[in-house]
């Protein structure tokens, strides 16, 4: 499975203003409840939340991963925001968070999940490929970033 089989374009986020890890965290559950394959809100929210409360998934970089696995959507699904100003995410580093990353799966797809987590987090480590989506100017242009880079990786 290939990252821009599971990022739509409605789920791209630019510039967002979100000023806190909470807001930008419902900014991009409001995004993926309105896809098909989101098929109750509240229960993808509630896998995101209690991931999050294991330990904090900014992983660094000025890059954050949140994510979760439920039934509650009947495929793998991400979305992805970038933020006008950093926010803090209690991240490993310390450092606030710019970028954010959120993927949802199935709990019986955990390898596919694992596979994503790692193959989205070494993209996003890549400093000039961060750059790119952060100068980004259209969710099409996201995609094609993703597409490109992950054709590099393959």
């Amino acid at each position: 499975m290939k990252i821009t089989d599971i990022l739509l374009k409605e789920c791209v986020i630019l510039h967002s203003n979100a000023h806190n890890k909470d807001a930008i965290l419902n900014e991009l559950l409001e995004a993926l409840g309105h896809t098909k394959t989101v098929l109750n809100k509240d229960e993808v929210k509630k896998a995101v939340l209690e991931r999050e409360t294991i330990m904090s998934t900014g992983i660094g970089n000025e890059f954050a991963l949140p994510h979760g696995k439920t039934n509650a959507v009947t495929d793998t699904i991400g979305a992805l925001a970038t933020l006008e100003h950093p926010i803090d995410f209690d991240s490993l580093d310390n450092r606030p968070v710019n970028v954010v990353f959120m993927l949802i799966g199935r709990e019986n797809a955990v390898g596919v999940h694992l596979r994503l987590l790692s193959r989205i987090s070494r993209m996003m480590n890549d400093d000039t490929f961060r750059k790119h989506i952060m100068d980004a100017a259209t969710p099409a242009e996201v995609i094609l970033l993703f597409d490109h880079q992950e054709g590099e990786m393959i």
